[in-house]
C-alpha cells in the first residue's frame, strides 16, 4: 500500500475508482478495508476515485506511544497529507465513529481541503464522554473508572475488529483510544465551518440524539436508522448508501 507522511509518520491509504475523490475514514478498532468488506467500497467507486485510510495506530500506518500524537489538529494533519500524497486539493470526507471526529477535526482544522462531509455515529456536542458516563453509571461503576477494558472487549467479540486489535501496538492503541476519549465536542467551531454536512446515526446509539440535535440547530443534513446501534450502524451499507449517494452526487459532473 501507498504511505503519506505527516509530522514525521507514515500514513496508509489506497485508492480506486475513477471520479471525484472520496476520503474513507473508519472508525476505532478498524482499518480502511473494512469499507470493503462492509459493502461501501465497490458501490461508492462507481463514481467516485474512492482514498480509503488505515488511522493512524492502525493498519500499515505508524503506531506512536504518545497520546499527543493523536490530537484533533494531527488527525487533520495526517488526512491532508494523503491529500497531498494523491495529488489532491479538495475531497468529499466520510467518516464513522473516530473517523466521523477525524472529519470534524479536518472541518474545523482544514476546511479548504473539503468539498463536503459525512459523518456517522460521533457527538459533535460533548464528544465521547456522552456515551461513556451513561454505560458506566449503567455497570454501577465510577465516573472516573477507565473504561478501555470494556471498550476493547465489546470490540473483540466482532472477529474484523479483534483481528486489528491483536496485530496492532498495544500500548500505541491505548494512546490512540485516550486521545480519542479525551477529546470534547467541537460544537462551535464544526458549526462556523463552511463545509456542507450529513450526518446519521441509528436510534439505538447514544450519539444519535446529540448528532440529531446538532444538525437541527446548525442546519446540517441528517437522517436516523431505525433501531440501530453503533455496530449495526456501521454494517447496514445497505440502509446507510441509498441515503449519502445523493449528497455525494452533488461533487459529480454535470
Amino acid at each position: 500500500m501507498p504511505v503519506a507522511r505527516s509530522n514525521g509518520l507514515r500514513i496508509s491509504y489506497e485508492v480506486f475508482g475513477e471520479g471525484p475523490p472520496l476520503v474513507l475514514h473508519p472508525g476505532m478498532f478498524q482499518v480502511g478495508a473494512h469499507w470493503s468488506l462492509a459493502g461501501y467500497s465497490s458501490t461508492l467507486a462507481a463514481t467516485h476515485a474512492v482514498i480509503t485510510v488505515d488511522p493512524l495506530g492502525l493498519g500499515g500506518s505508524d503506531a506512536p506511544r504518545d497520546p499527543a500524537a493523536y490530537a484533533l489538529p494531527r488527525r487533520a494533519d495526517y488526512v491532508t497529507a494523503v491529500l497531498d500524497a494523491v495529488g489532491v486539493e479538495r475531497a468529499a470526507f466520510w467518516g464513522y465513529s473516530l473517523g466521523a471526529l477525524t472529519g470534524y477535526a479536518v472541518a474545523v482544522h482544514a476546511p479548504e481541503r473539503l468539498t463536503r462531509l459525512v459523518a456517522g455515529a460521533f457527538d459533535p456536542l460533548d464528544g465521547f464522554r456522552s456515551a461513556i458516563d451513561p454505560m458506566l453509571r449503567a455497570l454501577g461503576l465510577p465516573a472516573d473508572a477507565d473504561p478501555y477494558p470494556l471498550v476493547e472487549r465489546a470490540a473483540l467479540a466482532h472477529p474484523a475488529f479483534a483481528a486489528v486489535i491483536e496485530a496492532a501496538d498495544s500500548t500505541a492503541l491505548r494512546a490512540n483510544y485516550a486521545a480519542y476519549s479525551r477529546e470534547p465536542g467541537l460544537h462551535a467551531e464544526l458549526a462556523a465551518a463552511d463545509v456542507p454536512m450529513l450526518m446519521y446515526a441509528g436510534t439505538a446509539d447514544p450519539w444519535h440524539e446529540p448528532m440529531r440535535i446538532f444538525a437541527e440547530r446548525t442546519g446540517a443534513a441528517f437522517f436516523s436508522l431505525p433501531d440501530a446501534d453503533h455496530v449495526r450502524g456501521w454494517n447496514d451499507s445497505a440502509g446507510v448508501l441509498p441515503r449519502v449517494l445523493p449528497f455525494l452526487a452533488r461533487d459529480l459532473p454535470v
